[in-house]
């Protein structure tokens, strides 16, 4: 039951309630954001939902889109910017996906939805991770997120589809509280973000 409905209805509730208590801080961010990306405060990338149903997920663009005498991109370390920084290191950037929450796309708590050209790249256990919506934030989140490997953030996914419940998700929102406030495993070592995924031979 409560996978299936009240983990549901506890998203809507209080992805509505944090939308409303953060507004300021929504409209301080947006306006910051407005100014260090020339008018582009928002990211919107396709991603996979539940079930590999592709949704457009929405953050705060914390990068600009720089590019060098080719045409090409900057690497992520030289396009973010100074309070894309900040907005990343304090997981501000996360907060728009509560729109994402209340269209029924993602949930608060779940697998961190990744991109589309992955899909064809999982083994049959790791693709099990699109069983459920994925979240804002997850057990792979909490135990490491972007410092940890693809094979153990895959296992970690899993791990959470088979034990969904509750009290699992209560301790994942309260891990995710401290984390943030550490503001620990934000980036892979030596790079913005984290490394692309390639598929199995990497693992």
């Amino acid at each position: 039951m409560y996978r299936n409905f009240i983990k549901r209805l506890i998203d809507i509730t209080a992805a509505c309630f944090g939308l409303l208590v953060l507004s300021l801080v929504l409209f301080v961010v947006t306006l910051a954001l407005t100014v260090a990306n020339n008018g582009k405060p928002f990211f919107f990338q396709r991603r996979p939902g539940k079930n590999g149903k592709i949704f457009r997920i929405v953050k705060f663009k914390t990068m600009t889109d720089a590019k060098d005498a080719e045409g090409q991109l900057l690497p992520d370390a030289e396009r973010l910017t100074s309070i894309g920084s900040f907005v990343r290191k304090t997981s501000l950037d996360e907060i728009p996906q509560l729109i994402n929450v209340l269209k029924g796309d993602m949930s608060l708590i779940g697998p961190r939805p990744l991109l589309p050209e992955y899909l064809a790249l999982y083994s049959p256990e790791q693709a099990r991770r699109h069983e459920v919506r994925p979240g804002i934030t997850g057990w792979a989140q909490v135990n490491g997120r972007n410092a940890v490997s693809w094979e153990d953030k895959f296992k970690m996914d899993v791990w959470y589809v088979d034990h969904l419940n509750l009290s699992l998700d209560l301790r994942i929102l309260l891990l995710t509280v401290q984390k943030v406030f550490k503001s620990e495993g934000i980036n892979a070592e030596g790079q913005a973000t984290t490394e692309r995924f390639k598929g199995n031979q990497i693992l």
